[in-house]
């Protein structure tokens, strides 16, 4: 008798762990299609063996647990790769709202396009040009006032290009380190997350490693959307938490939350972060904060710093040839204008007061000279704010542009497939399987059916023994 009810107590245990793991298949199915979670298998153990006077009898089975399965390296893995993934995504989106700003439409292969710096219809480039050309048409027809108030149009149609663009790019900076400054606040938000979710793992753990699964994936979603705005590490915390640093300038570790604790918030600094207990300065090898700073202080600001460059030379150049004699009032730019920002007309030109030339009537000297400065070629070693002709020093700055451009998109092209193979490589481990989990499902259903058949032939015979044997 005593070992019916071992035999019914060990199909109960049975019963017990095959519905835990057909709960547990359908959960697996259930987040088929969710990113953030990892497969979960059911552990099984023997109970034992008990001696009763009928010999050993087993105990059967039981569910002990849970098990995530999850690699850890390839964990970090895709938490690096999003980094770059997004570094690279942030630098790209900079890029392109500094081309859109510079009015200038840049090829694949990073050079101007036709509407570009030496030809076209459309921005800076094709001011210059025009610019130009007009001061070529009032020397070839210098009484005509129609091309003297053409020039006007054109020149005034120059200093607003330079204006715009430098506005522009300008408002790139300005909104980037407004996304920067988002991106920061996104920071302290998920370091809090994760601090949080660090002690509720702590508290469900304690004795029991790994138990928290459910957490551990909320946690591993923060962990990766942490690391896509900016570079951070992890290191085993006690009782299944998580610490998480970031490096300094020496490479040394940067301690953002220990434990269930946060130990210092990031802060934008303008031209980096700080974070930790004592606000140390903060690396960046990735993430989107690192990807906004390398454009906003790299190829946006070269961008303004060679408009700045251009408009000097030019306003320099213009008062030099147009006023020869340093006349005062007499210069055709505004000599304090000698940026992309402040490039000006000098205060009360007109379309009548443009001189083509010096002498008489017909003379086109002063004309001829502003025209030729277009074919000028300078050289920083002499002095000059630019190297090579204005046409080629701005075609040059819209290359280098258009160079960045490229070359981001060819690393987050690359990039792109580098985090779809890890991503595809961590599927194999912790993605769920339709086939994989509907053959578990039938597996352990039928093994549930089976315990239930030996449930039920264990309780009809002790229905046998109990209330039919002895009666007559």
């Amino acid at each position: 008798m005593s070992g019916l009810f071992t035999t019914l107590n060990s199909s109960v245990k049975a019963l017990n762990a095959h519905s835990r793991a057909i709960e547990t298949a359908g959960r697996n199915l259930a987040n088929v299609n969710n990113t953030a979670y990892a497969r979960q298998r059911v552990l099984y153990g023997d109970r034992g063996t008990v001696v009763t006077a009928e010999g050993a009898q087993s105990l059967g089975i039981e569910a002990l647990g849970i098990q995530q399965l999850r690699d850890g390296l390839l964990d970090r893995q895709v938490m690096r790769e999003l980094g770059l993934q997004s570094a690279y995504t942030a630098e790209q989106s900079a890029y392109q709202r500094a081309q859109a700003g510079l009015g200038q439409n840049i090829d694949r292969s990073g050079a101007a396009s036709a509407a570009g710096a030496s030809s076209g219809t459309g921005g800076l480039g094709a001011a210059l040009d025009d610019y130009f050309n007009a001061f070529q048409s009032l020397a070839s027809r210098p009484t005509d006032t129609g091309e003297r108030q053409a020039l006007l149009q054109k020149s005034q149609i120059l200093v607003d290009r330079f204006q715009q663009a430098d506005a522009r790019l300008g408002q790139v900076q300005a909104d980037l380190d407004s996304q920067i400054a988002g991106n920061v606040s996104d920071v302290n938000t998920l370091l809090a997350n994760i601090a949080d979710l660090n002690n509720q793992i702590g508290r469900v753990e304690i004795g029991r490693p790994g138990s928290a699964v459910d957490l551990r994936d909320q946690r591993q979603a923060r962990l990766e959307e942490l690391a896509a705005l900016v570079p951070i590490e992890t290191r085993p915390g006690t009782d299944g938490q998580v610490n998480v640093v970031m490096r300094d300038a020496a490479n040394a570790d940067v301690v953002l939350v220990d434990n269930a604790t946060v130990t210092g918030p990031v802060a934008f600094t303008g031209t980096g972060l700080t974070g930790g207990a004592s606000a140390t300065g903060l690396a960046f090898s990735s993430g989107a904060v690192a990807g906004a700073l390398t454009a906003r202080g790299g190829a946006v600001q070269t961008l303004r710093t060679a408009l700045d460059n251009l408009a000097r030379q030019l306003v320099t150049s213009v008062n030099a040839a147009y006023n020869p004699g340093a006349t005062v009032g007499a210069d055709y730019f505004n000599g304090a204008g000698l940026t992309a920002g402040t490039i000006r007309l000098t205060a009360g030109l007109t379309a009548a007061g443009i001189r083509a030339g010096s002498a008489a009537a017909g003379d086109n000297s002063l004309a001829l000279a502003v025209a030729d400065v277009a074919n000028l070629v300078f050289s920083t070693a002499g002095g000059d704010a630019v190297d090579g002709t204005l046409g080629q020093h701005f075609s040059g700055a819209v290359s280098n542009l258009g160079q960045a451009l490229a070359g981001v998109n060819t690393r987050l092209s690359d990039q792109d497939s580098i985090t779809q193979l890890v991503k595809s490589q961590r599927d194999g481990v912790s993605g769920v399987s339709l086939d994989e989990e509907m053959a578990d499902l039938v597996r352990f259903q039928r093994a549930f059916q089976a315990s239930s058949r030996v449930f039920s032939i264990v309780d009809e015979l002790m229905d046998t023994v109990v209330n039919r044997l002895g009666r007559g």
